[in-house]
C-alpha cells in the first residue's frame, strides 16, 4: 500500500513555537510574523515519521531523562540505513556523532587545519561553511563554479591555477545547496583528484543525500583512491525534519584522520544527547524509509508547481532541482537591482528568503526559497510573487 502524502497537506501553525523559521522572519528580515510566509530556515513544515515521534513518545512515557548507554542499536540504524539506501557499507566504528553538521564542520576544521590556512569551497553553496570557517580564523578561498545553462559546474583548470600552496582543506556540498546539484561520478572524481592534487583534506557534507528527485546520489565514499584523506558528514536531521534533535555524523574510515579526530572531540568533551540518539535510530528503519519515500515524492510535487509558476513570471528562473528543498532563484533577468527585487519579495510578498550574497561569489542575483511547506503555501507564495512582480508581465 502506497504512503499516503496527503499528511503533508495539514498546516501546523509554528508560529510562537521558538521556531526561527517562522518566529525569526519579523526581527530578521522585516516580514510581518502573522502574514509573512517563512520559506528561509532549511527545515521542514511536517511532522516526522510516527515511528520517531513514537519514540520520543516512549522516553517521555519512561520519565527518566538520564546518561545514554550502550549506542550498538544506533550505529547499526546508521549502517543499515547506509547500505540500504545508498549501497554504502560503512564500519559502526567508524562513526563519530557531533551536535549537527554545522558544528561537524567546525570540528573537522579544528581536527585538521590550523589558523591561517586556507579552505576551499566552492561557491555558492551552504553559508554556514564561510561562518564557521572565518570564526576559527580559517581563510575562506571561494571557487566560484560556472552557471551553464542554469545547472552548476566546476571548473577544476581555473582553479588549480588560483591555488596559493596556503590551502588544506576542501568542503564539498554533495547534493549541493543551494543549486540542487546531484553530482555525478566523474564530477565526484574531479574534486578527488584536486584534493590529492593540493594535498587537501576532503570534506564531503551529504545531508541531503535522501532527498533526490531523479539522479541518484553517489557518495564520496565510493570514489577510488581518496580514503585516506576523507572526511563523511550524514545526518538525519534534513532526511526526517528533526533539525531540533542536533545530532550529525561524521564517519571516517582513516585510522589517522579518525584518531585525530577523537582526540578533538575527547580534548572538547563533546558527546550526544540522548534525544538525538533515540530519534536517529528509530528513523534508520523501514517505517522511515517509507516515509523518505512519501516525502519525497511530495516534495517532487512541490518543486514542479514552483518552478512553473516562477516561470510564468518574466525575468525569474529556478534552477532546476535535482535534490534538496530549497530552490535557487535568479532574478538577473528582470534587470532589477539586488536590493529592488529583495525588497518586491520581502515587503512587497511578505515572504521571507535567504539571500544569495550569503552563499559566497556568484549568488549576488539569486534568493533561495524553502519549499518544504504544505503545497497551499507554495501556492500562496507564488500569487505573492505573480503580483508583485506584475509590472513585468
Amino acid at each position: 500500500m502506497a504512503f499516503d502524502t496527503s499528511c503533508f497537506d495539514e498546516m501546523i501553525d509554528r508560529r510562537g513555537s521558538h521556531c526561527v523559521k517562522w518566529d525569526g522572519m519579523e526581527p530578521i528580515y522585516g516580514v510581518p510574523r502573522d502574514e509573512g510566509l517563512a520559506m528561509w530556515v532549511a527545515d521542514m513544515d511536517f511532522k516526522p515519521p510516527q515511528v520517531v515521534q513514537d519514540a520520543v513518545q516512549a522516553m517521555v512515557d519512561h520519565g527518566v531523562y538520564g546518561y545514554f548507554g550502550d549506542d550498538s542499536k544506533y550505529r547499526a540504524a546508521i549502517q543499515w540505513w547506509m547500505e540500504t539506501r545508498h549501497g554504502w557499507h560503512i564500519d559502526p566504528g567508524h562513526i563519530f556523532t557531533t551536535h549537527g553538521l554545522v558544528n561537524g564542520t567546525a570540528m573537522c576544521v579544528d581536527a585538521f587545519t590550523n589558523p591561517g590556512d586556507g579552505i576551499v569551497l566552492f561557491t555558492p553553496v551552504y553559508h554556514a561553511f564561510a561562518k564557521v570557517i572565518r570564526a576559527a580564523g580559517r581563510e575562506v578561498v571561494e571557487m566560484e563554479m560556472t552557471n551553464t545553462d542554469g545547472r552548476y559546474e566546476m571548473d577544476f583548470a581555473a582553479y588549480d591555477a588560483a591555488m596559493t600552496g596556503k590551502e588544506t582543506m576542501v568542503i564539498l556540498c554533495s547534493p549541493h545547496n543551494p543549486g540542487g546539484r546531484v553530482w555525478s561520478k566523474e564530477e565526484l572524481e574531479g574534486v578527488a583528484e584536486f584534493a590529492r592534487r593540493h594535498d587537501l583534506i576532503l570534506v564531503s557534507d551529504e545531508i541531503h543525500h535522501d532527498l533526490t528527485f531523479g539522479p541518484k546520489h553517489i557518495p564520496m565514499a565510493h570514489i577510488e583512491g581518496i580514503e585516506d584523506r576523507l572526511v563523511m558528514m550524514t545526518a538525519t536531521t534534513k532526511t526526517f525534519n528533526i533539525a531540533g534533535s542536533h545530532s550529525g555524523n561524521v564517519i571516517i574510515a582513516d585510522d589517522a584522520l579518525r584518531a585525530k579526530f577523537s582526540a578533538r572531540m575527547m580534548a572538547l568533551g563533546l558527546s550526544p544527547n540522548s534525544f538525538g540518539l533515540f530519534m536517529a535510530t528509530a528513523a534508520y528503519s523501514p517505517e522511515g524509509a517509507e516515509w523518505v519515500d512519501g516525502v519525497r515524492e511530495y516534495l517532487d510535487g512541490n518543486r514542479k508547481v514552483f518552478d512553473a509558476g516562477i516561470a510564468s513570471i518574466p525575468g525569474l528562473k529556478s534552477m532546476a532541482l535535482e535534490a534538496t528543498y530549497l530552490s535557487w532563484v535568479d532574478f538577473a533577468d528582470t534587470g532589477m537591482t539586488r536590493e529592488e527585487f529583495t525588497k518586491r519579495v520581502e515587503q512587497g510578498a511578505k515572504i521571507a528568503v535567504n539571500h544569495g550574497p550569503t552563499f559566497g561569489k556568484g549568488g549576488d542575483s539569486f534568493l533561495r526559497f524553502n519549499i518544504a511547506t504544505p503545497r497551499a503555501n507554495v501556492e500562496e507564495a507564488l500569487a505573492r510573487l505573480q503580483d508583485a512582480f506584475k509590472d513585468l508581465q
